[in-house]
């Protein structure tokens, strides 16, 4: 894949420059997410010490026993352990596949609106694995970094496309978002992959932007694009990776892409490979409307979309449980 394609974006002149070097920057993303939906982040501050011992942790929470880890089961949108099985992400774009081969732990927005059936909804408490309390103080602290960096992205974003800085954070003063711990076992625990079964099958993920702090594997995560098709992701260790999801690439009119990837199966000559990515998954406000940019900047008009019953959709189509049937 060629790197222009996914170019690393250095967020320092955007934070610290002048109006030429923002404004380069704001090209560069325009470029990028036409292109792939995707970026490289660098200059965001994260100390890469607080992934690192988030990962520690999660090693000892996902190696925990099933039957100590089962209480915590929950569905697809769930806050707590989804097992293996739970998920088919390729279900998101219609195309049947066996379940994907990874556990997660979700997390998601909780602090209560008022409003209750909203609330009800989308803001419900959280749940912290006992068995592993080095976790919470590690995420929570990671989490509240993703919440800022979210919202500077949205800022970047709309400059890019010649707006208002505040065109979409106007629509994250409370809004939904969801983080999850992705554990890609070896072999040994999920087994060998059947046909067309991948640790995460492909799909484009459902929010605003998505922010990603992974590992590199021969086993890890593939970006697809037209002009390449399927091709390993870039990789940089000091980067974060960055991509759109569909409601921002509706939001645009389909000036961007919404990031279309997959994260490979173990590999057959690294079978014992294991991985763990944090996913923190940026939406925006409850019941959000959602409507396409006009031209000159946006190429597509679609519908306008309610953006939690388009995510609940989707959240839906997933679930192994609750909306599809696997084969194999």
């Amino acid at each position: 894949m060629a790197q222009s394609q996914v170019p690393v974006i250095d967020l320092g002149p955007w934070r610290s420059g002048g109006p030429d070097d923002r404004a380069r920057t704001a090209a560069r993303v325009d470029e990028a997410l036409r292109a792939a939906g995707f970026l490289l982040v660098t200059g965001h501050g994260v100390d890469p010490a607080l992934p690192a011992r988030i990962r520690e942790a999660a090693r000892g929470l996902f190696r925990l026993p099933a039957p100590v880890k089962a209480p915590y089961a929950v569905a697809v949108g769930g806050r707590g352990w989804l097992g293996p099985g739970a998920e088919a992400n390729s279900y998101a774009e219609g195309t049947a596949s066996p379940p994907d081969l990874k556990e997660s732990w979700s997390w998601a927005a909780e602090e209560p609106t008022g409003v209750p059936d909203v609330d009800a909804e989308w803001f419900r408490p959280n749940t912290w694995p006992a068995q592993v309390p080095a976790l919470r103080p590690l995420v929570t602290e990671y989490l509240s970094l993703m919440r800022a960096l979210s919202d500077e992205l949205l800022e970047l974003l709309a400059t890019a496309l010649g707006l208002d800085e505040d065109h979409f954070t106007r629509h994250t003063s409370h809004p939904t978002w969801g983080f999850n711990l992705n554990w890609y076992p070896g072999t040994e625990v999920v087994g060998r992959p059947l046909p067309g079964q991948f640790r995460i099958g492909a799909h484009t993920d459902f929010g605003t932007v998505t922010i990603l702090d992974r590992q590199q594997g021969a086993g890890g995560l593939q970006i697809h694009t037209d002009a390449d098709g399927w091709q390993d992701a870039p990789y940089d260790p000091a980067a974060l990776t960055v991509n759109i999801g569909d409601l921002m690439a509706r939001w645009t009119g389909d000036r961007w892409r919404a990031g279309r990837h997959r994260v490979l199966p173990p590999p057959a000559d690294a079978p014992a490979e294991e991985l763990i990515s944090l996913v923190y998954f940026y939406e925006c406000d409850p019941h959000t409307r959602v409507e396409s940019l006009p031209a000159p900047v946006g190429r597509v008009v679609h519908d306008p979309v309610d953006s939690h019953a388009y995510l609940r959709e989707k959240l839906r189509a997933i679930s192994v449980t609750e909306g599809t049937t696997t084969s194999g």
